[in-house]
């Protein structure tokens, strides 16, 4: 993929990923901590292309469509929000230099002056009400985040308010992720149906610039040498992202075809730990994969899917699929969350117990009385899959826990390109009892995620729907006091778990791997919406 021979020179990889390096093959024991790191070390001078992988081809570009990980991965440097996510996680401004709350319902967002379309046009308050109001439009990706807005207003050139039927404390994070971002309106309407596919334009604003998308082969991005904020400018001319399988992408990196990539599944990094020429780094994040359960209704009661969770081999499934590079981990949402009262969280965390490591009889004596209790189903349960390596562990692993206690289970095996429909296809989810998968939030807030078991949230397949549940969602979005609200989200986590909706498996930290010549982008999960690429560039000052 390079017209050049990769340079050999010894990598710098963290020692904690030595110290996992060592023991991942074998396994490492349970309760390993893997320790985590932001950012890696700043470039010593620019770069004239850059070649990335990615796991697979972007389905659409336009993220209100569909914000998978590969998508947002490219758009992230290529679309500007009106918050900005750090790599630290923390939220801080974007194109708008703050946001302020005037009252209890209404926020008020204030545009930098200097921010601009990529043909010099400014951004105004305008633009931004009409982006919005897309994000929230029926059906859009982040409509969600819109649930408690009842009107957008330019209020000013550069100023929009926005009303709310309640404070919503995590609404102004949200407007770091794609439910932020500002569309050049004249330009994705003069693209049509052609926005988001490989004959449309981005419409945005940001360091680079969508320069070609050849269906099946790459997608180019340029700097945009035009780019409104000089401070923010990108240190690489060039990024290609190709995509490819992941011991393909393994290879890539191994031959130095390939200068980086965001891995899919934190074992691809095992073999290149192996490698002195590839640096390796994990990074906190959110991400945690989860049982999701279904309106199939072979799970409806909640003891048997504390069952199911008590059974399961959390550190089987962390050495076999992940190389030992995950941990097993107890609820939906991963440390990169926890974004304020940390200690408070973590203290909440190791409070919890519905969820070993490792079962021993204790664990699986309990989950038996709970399927006696409940009653076995009349019809075996069912979890699907997609032959994905990491998916497949986890199903047959599921599969495992089951007859441990009692219950029938077997797993029906889906085309991998129609996985993603469980979320949006409940014809298909009828098929299913379980469906496992990697969540994200764009959020460093626990309640940006607990309020998906609300009995309205899109994504609370199973019917949980508990009265208090839904207030305690409410009275924590109003919370703007940061203690106020950890102690609502920590019951929202507590009541979580004992309904357990979804089934926590294990907590995957964001894996980068590069190769000898680059450095700078963040290693937490803050590529998916934070402009990484642009903190690229040479790890010695000679370019290319």
């Amino acid at each position: 993929m390079k017209d050049r021979a990769p340079r050999r020179s010894r990598a710098v990889i963290p020692a904690a990923v030595l110290a996992l390096a060592v023991t991942a093959c074998a396994a490492p024991p349970a309760g390993t901590e893997i320790d985590l790191t932001t950012t890696t070390a700043a470039p010593a001078g620019e770069l004239d292309s850059v070649t990335w992988m990615l796991p697979s081809e972007p389905t659409s570009l336009d993220l209100d469509a569909n914000g998978g990980t590969a998508q947002n991965t490219v758009l992230a440097n290529v679309c500007e929000r009106l918050m900005r996510v750090a790599p630290d996680l923390s939220i801080g401004p974007g194109l708008a230099e703050y946001a302020e709350w005037e009252d209890d319902d209404t926020v008020v967002f204030r545009l930098n002056p200097d921010a601009a379309f990529r043909d010099g046009a400014p951004i105004t308050a305008d633009d931004v009400v009409w982006s919005m109001e897309r994000h929230s439009a029926e059906g859009a990706e982040e409509s969600d985040e819109y649930t408690n807005v009842e009107r957008i207003e330019a209020t000013g050139e550069r100023e929009v308010t926005v009303t709310m039927a309640q404070r919503d404390a995590v609404f102004v994070p949200a407007m770091a992720g794609n439910g932020g971002i500002v569309y050049d309106r004249r330009a994705l309407e003069a693209d049509g149906d052609a926005y988001g596919t490989p004959q449309g334009s981005d419409a945005c604003t940001g360091p680079y610039r969508l320069a070609e998308w050849s269906s099946g082969s790459r997608v180019v991005l340029e700097r945009d040498d035009a780019y409104w904020n000089s401070e923010k400018a990108a240190n690489v001319a060039r990024v290609e992202f190709r995509w490819a399988v992941e011991n393909a992408v393994v290879n890539t990196l191994n031959t130095g075809e390939s200068d980086g990539a965001y891995l899919d599944t934190a074992s691809a990094a095992v073999p290149l730990l192996r490698d002195e020429t590839v640096q390796v780094y994990q990074g906190p994040s959110t991400n945690v994969w989860s049982l999701i359960t279904t309106e199939r209704g072979g799970l409806a009661d909640p003891r048997l899917r504390r069952a199911l969770s008590l059974a399961l081999e959390r550190d089987g499934i962390s050495r076999s699929a992940f190389g030992g590079l995950a941990e097993p981990w107890s609820t939906p949402l991963g440390p990169g969350g926890w974004g304020y009262e940390r200690e408070r969280f973590e203290e909440a965390y190791e409070a919890l117990d519905a969820a070993p490591s490792d079962p021993g009889e204790r664990e699986l004596e309990e989950a038996r009385a709970l399927v006696e209790e409940a009653g076995v189903p009349e019809e075996p349960l069912v979890i699907a899959n997609d032959g994905e390596p990491a998916r497949t562990i986890i199903a047959n692993a599921t599969v495992d826990a089951a007859a441990k206690i009692g219950l029938e289970m077997r797993i029906l095996t889906v085309p991998r390109q129609q996985f993603g429909s469980y979320y949006v296809d409940p014809e298909l989810r009828s098929q299913v009892d379980l469906f496992s998968d990697e969540y994200w939030i764009s959020k460093n807030d626990p309640v940006g995620f607990y309020k998906n078991g609300a009995s309205d949230a899109g994504v609370n397949y199973s019917g949980f729907a508990d009265e208090d549940y839904d207030r305690l969602v409410k009275e924590a979005q109003a919370a703007t006091d940061d203690a106020e609200r950890a102690e609502l989200a920590v019951e929202l986590q507590e009541r979580w778990t004992e309904a357990m909706p979804w089934i926590p498996v294990v907590q995957v930290p964001t894996t980068l791997a590069m190769g000898p010549e680059v450095t700078g982008a963040p290693a937490s999960s803050a590529f998916l919406f934070y402009p990484w690429a642009a903190d690229l560039g040479a790890r010695e000052d000679e370019g290319r």
